[in-house]
């Protein structure tokens, strides 16, 4: 499998934030939100991936508010956030910081109110007697059908307009697996010219890396929810990983995550999942080879669900309690050539360690460059013993700054559900 398209120069070493723009602030505007720019920047944020901006129907709305994800308009602000200006400023003003903005593109369905079912319904998928339908068990919204040249023309034109009018970086494509994977290979053919961006594809299709940059890990989130439920063991989660290293080209980027809107939602915060080993997994996330993405709020952390159909603001605290945890990591990824994904001079190994049924322990080197990663997922002290000759040499721990030489000494002491990272 080769690449269609090359990835952006700065996907390689970046990571994502998902803004809830509705859930983040009291206020739930995009100019309430930029006040937060600041504090993410120094976090080490680098994409701000933007729930839909777009206006949500009105007919067979769910809740007061509704889906973010029932479109009435593609090329039109939702007002609840503010004015298509005010996303205007917000970008800029984040671009001017260095941030980079995709927004979050549903082309496989719109609400049952979208102007186009008035305007185009032929471009909408019907049922045997003529009416707009739907496959997957969601009432409040209906399918576009693709086999419309018309619709992907149409398609095409409101994903340039926000390039256009915003200068954004990017999309994060929802369910694209259900959008013929020719209609992608289109439009980022028909985007390409415009302005070179990432692409984020929720799917976790071998075959959409011929387009998208990166795609979802659901595999992994589903194993390590059988861990935490001890469904499966240490060997469980690196079976599955070997998997991923069979089944996907070296060059695809891999989104890992421990909360997102619909896992918060629907299926618990982080820390409802996995307990424990939360943290250990937020530490596996951003060093692992693939793409780290944070949910809104996990950096205070959040410990509880958002309301997905109405208002419900994160109750932040003010302390930020996992700032800096996030910071060290993220800044890690960010200085250390190891740690650059779909890069084929970065190299992964597995460790082998005295106590393998607990300790998950890797290392990732590209040239003189190394991070050592070592978690304990286990609810014990444990006295670790590193067995491969792969680590060798004088490292810093990441979180400490205190040296360690693991030449002559390869023993380190973990405490339950703790996790060592060192770097050179």
């Amino acid at each position: 499998m080769s690449r269609l398209f090359p990835a952006i120069a700065w996907g390689y070493d970046s990571n994502i934030y998902e803004v809830n723009t509705r859930q983040y602030t009291q206020e739930g505007t995009f100019n309430a939100f930029a006040q937060h720019l600041p504090r993410l920047k120094d976090m080490g944020v680098e994409i701000l991936w933007f729930m839909p901006i777009t206006p949500i129907s009105i007919e067979k709305r769910k809740g007061s508010l509704g889906s973010y994800y029932a479109c009435s308009d593609y090329t039109a602000i939702n007002p609840e956030y503010g004015t298509l200006d005010d996303f205007k400023n917000l970008s800029k003003t984040a671009q001017g910081m260095g941030f980079k903005i995709i927004i979050d593109w549903v082309a496989n369905h719109t609400g049952w109110g979208h102007r186009w079912t008035k305007e185009h319904p032929e471009y909408y998928s019907k049922d045997e007697n003529g009416n707009f339908t739907e496959k997957h068990g969601w009432d409040d919204v209906i399918d576009l059908n693709y086999n419309n040249a018309a619709l992907r023309q149409a398609m095409k034109s409101a994903m340039k307009f926000w390039v256009d009018e915003c200068g954004i970086d990017g999309f994060r494509c929802d369910m694209a697996h259900l959008v013929p994977l020719d209609f992608w290979v289109e439009a980022r053919a028909f985007l390409e010219p415009v302005k070179k961006m990432f692409w984020l594809a929720e799917c976790e299709e071998v075959s959409y890396h011929d387009v998208f940059d990166a795609t979802y890990t659901w595999k992994w989130m589903h194993k390590t929810e059988d861990f935490a439920r001890r469904q499966t063991g240490v060997q469980g989660l690196w079976q599955l990983l070997q998997e991923y290293n069979d089944e996907f080209p070296f060059f695809a980027f891999r989104a890992y995550f421990t909360s997102n809107h619909d896992e918060n939602t629907w299926n618990g915060t982080e820390y409802e999942k996995y307990g424990p080993a939360a943290k250990n997994l937020a530490v596996f996330s951003c060093l692992w080879n693939g793409t780290p993405l944070v949910y809104s709020g996990q950096e205070m952390p959040n410990c509880k669900r958002l309301k997905f159909f109405d208002k419900d603001s994160i109750e932040w605290t003010g302390k930020f309690e996992l700032h800096n945890f996030y910071k060290a990591l993220l800044s890690l990824r960010k200085r250390n050539k190891a740690l650059r994904a779909g890069d084929d001079s970065a190299k992964t190994f597995k460790l082998s360690t005295n106590a393998d049924d607990k300790i998950f322990s890797f290392l990732r080197k590209n040239d003189r460059h190394e991070v050592l990663v070592i978690l304990n997922f286990s609810g014990e002290n444990i006295p670790a013993e590193i067995n491969d000759a792969e680590v060798n040499g004088s490292f810093i721990n990441t979180f400490s700054g205190e040296p360690k030489d693991f030449s002559s000494n390869k023993n380190v002491e973990l405490l339950p559900w703790a996790w060592l990272v060192f770097e050179k």
